[in-house]
């Protein structure tokens, strides 16, 4: 972490050296930069990024997970997706204006967190708090989160601009059941392991109560409703119709978003079992038996009413239920075009990506270091300015992660001219009259 601050402070001079440009490490290893406007007047923003990545050990995959290798017009390593792109890319366009004298009237934070992938306790939500005590407000912020889906909508032929308005909340639950321990030759009726497998399921388990029982679907209740709306006419037919129909056809449209994992996390709170612990040894009844479930809550939830539906569904005093940690969706941001950072996204997206047929928003089903600013602005947005294929999903956070030279290209021109954007008072329509909010 402390190398990767010595290295952006080599490679962007012009960054680190500006006169109206303020540079603090927040909790050791996070970085904010305030670049002072020259026109006060204007209401700031912030440009959020992460440096840190999940782990990647280097089995499986096609060049070492740490050496940014390029080949064949991709660079591969482990951050090239999540998010180390956009942490270098906001730092290169802001260079790159710089090197030309380009002056910002508008203000505006960079926030580039440490700790993202373990909750940002340390990074951002100190460089949260910080912008909070300086009485800050910012008219949005601009993190990671969605991204330009090409192929991947089923029934979208062409590209389309995502831009992720809330994010949903998070529960995890420990689950425990403690039984007498004893001997394999002489089992008892029940043991831990079977009364907690009766609680729940994974892969190898048996199947039972929480996968098996889903939280409700809430199509209709939440964004991913306006994310099909705005997206209506670029189905092909017949989904055109359905989707321009939802107050007709909503119920046909949730059963069949639910079929696909990608998409059924959109309509509920998911359900993952994620740890399952049981046994000491091969001849000894274990005498207990825990399993740690992590839900993802729908915006039309609270994490109180899924640990109510939970301990429902359980209905096993046996089964202890106990909160490792807890927080609600996010609350939506605005979207309409009298919005400035709806405004100023719309025409640099288009201006930025020709190819784009539409710009909606949707909903965020991971977390985001955005989370910890909502006492400092109501306008948070989760975009990453990158082209996404069907193949590229499984790479992030996976085997052989990488970024295509001209996507990187294209999320540093994105930036650039987002930043030049937001220094107009009244931006002008986009460049494709079509493509309206």
């Amino acid at each position: 972490m402390a190398e990767f601050g010595n290295y952006i402070q080599k490679v962007f001079p012009a960054v680190f050296s500006s006169e109206f440009i303020q540079h603090e490490i927040v909790g050791q290893y996070s970085h904010l930069l305030t670049v002072q406007g020259s026109n006060p007047d204007m209401l700031p923003y912030m440009l959020l990024a992460h440096m840190d990545v999940v782990p990647a050990p280097p089995e499986g995959w096609d060049f070492p997970p740490f050496s940014a290798a390029e080949h064949e017009g991709f660079i591969y390593g482990r951050g090239t997706l999540d998010n180390k792109n956009s942490a270098i890319g906001i730092l290169q366009a802001l260079e790159f204006l710089l090197r030309r004298n380009y002056r910002p009237r508008r203000s505006f934070y960079i926030g580039i967190g440490h700790d993202e992938e373990v909750s940002g306790w340390k990074g951002a939500m100190k460089m949260a708090a910080l912008l909070e005590a300086r009485g800050v407000k910012l008219s949005f912020i601009l993190d990671e989160g969605s991204a330009i889906l090409d192929g991947i909508i089923a029934g979208v032929e062409k590209p389309v601009a995502v831009i992720a308005i809330t994010e949903k909340g998070s529960i995890t639950l420990n689950f425990t059941v403690e039984k007498e321990p004893g001997h394999s030759s002489f089992p008892p009726k029940e043991t831990s392991i079977g009364i907690l497998a009766a609680a729940m399921s994974s892969a190898d388990l048996l199947c039972h109560r929480l996968e098996q029982n889903p939280l409700r679907n809430l199509f209709g209740h939440g964004p991913e409703h306006m994310t099909m709306e705005h997206l209506a006419a670029e189905f092909r037919f017949p989904l055109n119709l359905i989707m321009s129909n939802l107050w007709l056809f909503s119920p046909i449209v949730s059963r069949i978003l639910a079929w696909k994992p990608s998409t059924n996390a959109l309509i509920r709170t998911t359900t993952a079992v994620t740890m399952f612990n049981a046994g000491i040894k091969v001849n000894v009844i274990p005498p207990s038996a825990r399993a740690t479930v992590n839900f993802r809550i729908h915006s039309a939830e609270t994490a109180a009413e899924v640990l109510e539906a939970v301990r429902n569904t359980v209905a096993d005093d046996r089964v202890r239920i106990d909160v490792v940690d807890a927080f609600d969706p996010l609350p939506i941001s605005p979207w309409d075009d009298q919005t400035f950072g709806v405004h100023v996204f719309q025409r640099t997206i288009l201006d930025t990506f020709p190819d784009v047929v539409s710009v909606v928003p949707g909903t965020c089903i991971g977390n985001t270091d955005s989370r910890h600013f909502t006492n400092v602005t109501n306008a948070i947005y989760r975009f990453n300015p990158l082209l996404l294929r069907p193949e590229d999903l499984p790479r992030i956070h996976g085997l052989n992660e990488r970024i295509s030279v001209e996507n990187y290209e294209k999320q540093v021109e994105f930036l650039f001219q987002l930043i030049k954007n937001c220094d107009i008072d009244e931006l002008p329509e986009p460049h494709v009259k079509s493509h309206e909010l």
